[in-house]
């Protein structure tokens, strides 16, 4: 080999080293400047919540500030398909749901990103269960009462939900599909408005989130059939999940996460994590998780990626059969 040829092979060597050393020189410097926090949905809800409760723990523990951006829209894919176009560098996450990264890439046309290969996930913060509520005064007693109504007329039973796609939605979709009966959904423009309409009569049932429900179950307005985990929720310790009802193969659970941007290095997604599950062990955080009603988690990376994998291909097994779609 020649000298000028020899010099060539070195020099393309070390530029080769280099470049494989660079991620880790930038892991080691990050972070220095500011963190993004998208929260794809407005203020006030759970995502939001915990996005600044992440973002103050994050501050504390990074020594720079993180700055929570709501980008609300298309049941969390506008913030999420903005996150996901971010650079990879560690200064961008995203709070994402059961919605936003498992259900919406079924349910829309085109929400702008792979709820998968666009991400990086980082930590599930913690899993809530939805219940199945009824009016107190309703003639629905228990769950074989529910069936067997079902069973009598095609769409002779009515529930609602929070929205065309919402995890209500796909519960009761998943439920009918189960007990082998055509119930009609009724979709309104929220929770509260879902909540209202079964309590004035205008629906038979609903499958709510636990934390919406709680207070009316407790005031006494409306009876709680069972929960849709596979375990007995803490906030209705004495009402059982439908797997122990029957329905053996039945659960859903809402859930929280944070993503990444796909390609943003892993010392910097295991930094995020170890950070994050740090704020998930203090006393003042599960309590707030606790008054969301959430079961908290805190799994890593591995773990939250082969759970979203299930997740999308269980919501799209549904759905299809389902034959439900948002223009």
């Amino acid at each position: 080999m020649s000298r000028k040829s020899l010099l060539r092979t070195l020099t393309a060597g070390f530029a080769l080293s280099m470049a494989s050393l660079a991620p880790a020189f930038a892991a080691d410097e990050w972070p220095s400047k500011p963190i993004t926090y998208v929260v794809p949905f407005a203020p006030g809800g759970a995502t939001d919540i915990l996005g600044r409760t992440y973002s103050q723990a994050m501050s504390e523990a990074l020594g720079v500030p993180v700055v929570v951006e709501n980008k609300p829209g298309t049941g969390g894919s506008l913030g999420s398909a903005y996150a996901s176009r971010a650079k990879p560098d560690g200064y961008t996450v995203v709070g994402g749901t059961i919605s936003s990264h498992s259900i919406n890439v079924s349910i829309y046309p085109s929400i702008g990103y792979d709820p998968i290969k666009s991400f990086e996930p980082i930590i599930l913060t913690g899993t809530l269960p939805n219940v199945l509520v009824v009016r107190a005064d309703s003639d629905i007693k228990s769950v074989d009462d529910l069936i067997a109504k079902a069973k009598q007329k095609a769409d002779g039973v009515t529930y609602g939900s929070s929205g065309v796609g919402s995890s209500q939605h796909l519960a009761g979709a998943l439920f009918a599909g189960t007990i082998g009966a055509q119930m009609l959904h009724v979709p309104y423009k929220g929770s509260s408005p879902s909540l209202q309409a079964l309590v004035a009569g205008d629906i038979d049932l609903l499958f709510d989130n636990i934390t919406s429900a709680v207070p009316l179950i407790e005031g006494g307005q409306l009876r709680a059939l069972a929960v849709t985990s596979s375990t007995a929720a803490e906030a209705l310790p004495g009402v059982k999940p439908l797997k122990e009802l029957g329905l053996k193969d039945y659960e859903v659970v809402s859930w929280q996460a944070v993503f990444a941007p796909a390609g943003t290095p892993k010392p910097i997604v295991d930094k995020l994590h170890k950070t994050m599950h740090a704020a998930l062990q203090k006393p003042d955080v599960q309590e707030r998780l606790k008054n969301l009603g959430l079961t908290i988690s805190g799994a890593g990376p591995e773990e939250l990626g082969a759970f979203q994998k299930a997740e999308v291909a269980k919501w799209e097994k549904v759905i299809r059969k389902a034959n439900i779609k948002v223009n």
